[in-house]
């Protein structure tokens, strides 16, 4: 069996040494944080606690097939289904409840925007033939090349979900009203994605939500990597914290181990679980110069071509302003999850990925966990977390602008949802894009590069990122994208190359 170095503790990377320990390989994991879990964490003060990054939880079977694909048996975990799933409010005083039952949203959207529950409905018809091919041709494989990925099947399958759309536009098709059209394409910010920007295959989260519902895991998302971590430790995997990579040793065309604190240390193969832009700091200076085979060139009409995608700038997802506040109060009335919408989303947004500025009229959105999980917070009180889209600016002055938008978020909450929510703030903490480049992430954004045309798909990162032997890729910036999930089918994908070439069936 192989010796594998993982480099990063990220869900992908503990992903990646759960299916591979199931499978007998040895792995010994790097990390550069104080602990495991990369951006899925928890935010802890005074007894308090909040997840740090991703909150909600789509596509549940996913995640549990792959945990117990990894010997992690469903039980290691609880999931909390949330229903109803969300609300949006808007500006103009509406309240939109999104439900997982179709005829139930129909109903709903029909009271407050007469006639169009129909489009909904022919909406979740389509998308329950598209959503299985779209599964099996975008989530569950990897593309070598651009031949493969524009095969004629896909190339088909693209068009029926228009891929050559914006989100947006696609769910335009369904929608008349422009309040329907940003709450069936807000799903994109889930991903660090604008709505407009987003391609129209991402149709598949919308109707994810409805379809297999929206959950949160009791005790939050930040105890499924201490889960992982536990079962790793209990199969003999040394996990080093506190511990960065210097560089990857790559000879004769195979990366074959590691360079920790000037001492090298060889292994079969690696798998690299940092934001994957960071991976050519790691590989030897001058290499992609050297071997053009590495760089790749692609056919810019068609994408076509039998070398990999060239990597080198890419574009990072959005920033976040996050707030995290432990307050001395409940809302019975709330939801786990809730979006506040400005006048107008797509003007909003566009300050943010357009021209890199502050809006004016911000979007949000809050996570209140004692909902479900009354565990989340102390009696009668509250653990809340908001989060704000921004650029990923990292260099911006931050001190002065996270302070100045935080007010004005947390005043606008107060009036439009959370009634005496300022004056019960026990305690709250920031967190911005420059923070988050500190932490890692790429360029400042939280969600790894942004899921644009352009780095979808054949033209993201793969699972096998170079033709290198011995070297593999997880986490957000890597096909097939950002989610917890997604992430984890990512690691899956990995894991899955690693093996076929490690037992030479490549």
């Amino acid at each position: 069996m192989s010796r594998v170095a993982v480099v990063g503790s990220g869900i992908g990377g503990l992903t990646a040494a759960l299916l591979l320990t199931q499978q007998g390989h040895e792995v010994v994991m790097y990390e550069r944080a104080e602990q495991v879990g990369g951006r899925v964490a928890f935010e802890e003060q005074d007894g308090y606690r909040i997840d740090r990054g991703p909150t909600i939880v789509l596509l549940p079977e996913m995640l549990l097939d792959i945990l117990e694909e990894g010997g992690l048996p469903r039980g290691s975990l609880e999931l909390l289904r949330c229903d109803p799933l969300y609300r949006v409010h808007f500006r103009s005083g509406r309240v939109l409840t999104k439900f997982a039952g179709a005829a139930e949203q129909a109903e709903e959207i029909d009271r407050l925007y007469p006639g169009e529950g129909k489009g909904f409905l022919r909406f979740m018809e389509d998308m329950s033939h598209l959503y299985p091919k779209g599964r099996a041709s975008f989530l569950e494989r990897g593309y070598k090349n651009g031949r493969e990925f524009f095969s004629p099947a896909n190339v088909s399958l693209m068009v029926r979900l228009r891929a050559y759309r914006s989100l947006r536009s696609a769910v335009g098709q369904y929608f008349r009203n422009e309040e329907l059209r940003d709450a069936f394409s807000l799903q994109s910010l889930y991903i660090g994605g604008a709505p407009f920007r987003t391609p129209g295959i991402y149709t598949m989260l919308p109707y994810a939500e409805h379809a297999f519902g929206i959950w949160m895991l009791k005790g939050g998302y930040g105890t499924l990597p201490q889960i992982i971590a536990r079962e790793l430790e209990g199969r003999g995997v040394q996990i080093h914290t506190s511990t960065e990579v210097d560089s990857l040793r790559v000879e004769g065309g195979r990366c074959c181990g590691v360079v920790v604190q000037g001492r090298q240390i060889t292994y079969d193969a690696v798998l690299y679980n940092g934001d994957f832009p960071h991976i050519e700091k790691l590989l030897p200076s001058g290499l992609f110069k050297r071997d053009k085979n590495l760089a790749g060139t692609t056919n810019k009409t068609s994408g076509a071509t039998d070398k990999p995608i060239r990597h080198g700038s890419f574009t990072p997802s959005s920033g976040c302003l996050l707030i995290y506040a432990a307050v001395s109060k409940r809302w019975p009335q709330s939801q786990v999850h809730q979006f506040f919408l400005p006048d107008s989303l797509d003007s909003s947004l566009h300050e943010v990925f357009d021209r890199g500025r502050i809006p004016a009229d911000s979007s949000y959105y809050v996570f209140n966990p004692v909902v479900l999980d009354d565990s989340a917070a102390p009696p009668g009180e509250s653990m809340l977390y908001f989060l704000v889209p921004v650029p990923a600016a990292p260099d911006k002055d931050w001190n002065d602008i996270a302070e100045a938008l935080a007010v004005k978020v947390l005043w606008d909450a107060e009036k439009r949802g959370f009634p005496g929510l300022t004056a019960s703030i026990v305690w709250r903490r920031l967190r911005t894009p420059a923070d988050a480049r500190k932490e890692g992430m790429y360029g400042g954004g939280s969600f790894g590069i942004a899921p644009m045309l352009s780095q979808s798909g054949v033209f993201r990162p793969q699972p096998k990122p170079y033709p290198l032997q011995g070297l593999y890729a997880a986490g957000a910036s890597v096909h097939p994208g950002g989610g917890v999930p997604i992430v984890m089918q990512g690691a899956k994908l990995a894991v899955q190359e690693l093996i076929k070439e490690m037992s030479g069936h490549e």
